[in-house]
Formats: structure tokens, sequence, C-alpha cells
């Protein structure tokens, strides 16, 4: 294990054009939960019958707005997560300008939060909402209540 770290070490130093692609296991660390592991959020729908991807799809928000945003509350925004060791380390890159982009399937923020500038959140954000009519945003403070 210690030759493969030293070989990352090694590639990450002589390289001036890296992109991260990341997803939930990025973030786990600042507990906020995947969604396969034992605590994942797959393991959260128990309360719901209905799998994530049916949950935050489009046809579920338009039939069952409130149970949507009941899931979205209370499994997909934790207001009080920080940066992790993972996403500081990724800024640190960016602003040695090693690293290029971070592409990732994490709606939380933190890449941002840690100082990363060219992030591309494939899912959004939970710190973006609009209004599906009149385009309006919305603030998170605003959906939690």
């Amino acid at each position: 294990m210690r030759k493969e770290i030293e070989q990352l070490a090694k590639i990450i130093n002589d390289s001036n054009s890296i992109v991260f692609f990341g997803g939930a296991g990025v973030s786990t660390e600042s507990n906020i939960p995947d969604f396969r592991s034992e605590t994942g959020l797959y393991n959260a729908v128990q309360k719901y019958g209905q799998s994530p991807e049916t949950m935050l799809s489009h046809s579920f928000f338009n039939g069952h707005l409130e149970t949507f945003y009941d899931y979205y509350k209370n499994n997909l925004i934790y207001t009080n997560a920080k940066p992790n060791k993972a996403h500081l380390a990724l800024a640190k890159l960016e602003s040695e300008g090693k690293l290029k982009a971070i592409v990732t399937q994490n709606i939380d923020g933190l890449h941002q939060l840690a100082g990363s500038k060219a992030v591309y959140e494939l899912h959004g954000s939970v710190l973006r909402n609009n209004c599906m009519r009149c385009g309006e945003p919305y603030d998170l403070s605003y959906i939690m209540q």
C-alpha cells in the first residue's frame, strides 16, 4: 500500500493538468452518508418505501411534493457539514495550479466551501433552488422552512 501511495504522490507532483472525478465517498468523512454503505441512503428509504432514484425523480416530485421535501430535507441536506481533508487537499492542488477541475456527483457544496473554484456539479446543488414556474431563486434556509 505504501508503494501505491508513493506512486500516486509522484504522479500528482509531476502533473499540472489534473481533473478529479468524485462522488459520495468524498463527503462521508464530513458525516454525509453515501448511497450504498450500511448507513447509506438506500437504507434510509424503509420509511418511504421507495428507492432514492424514485424519490428524487421529477415525476415523484410532481406527484408527492410533501414526501419529496421530507426525504430531501431529512436525507440530503447537512447544514452543519464542513469540508474534510479530501476537499481541502483538492482545493490546495487547484491553488497550486495542478488541479484544473473537479467533476462531482455531490450536491453538498463542500468543494466550494473548501476553496475550489472549478467545480462541475453533475446533479446540481442543495444550495441552489429555483421556482419551476418563474425561476425565482430560494436559498437553503427558505427550503428548510
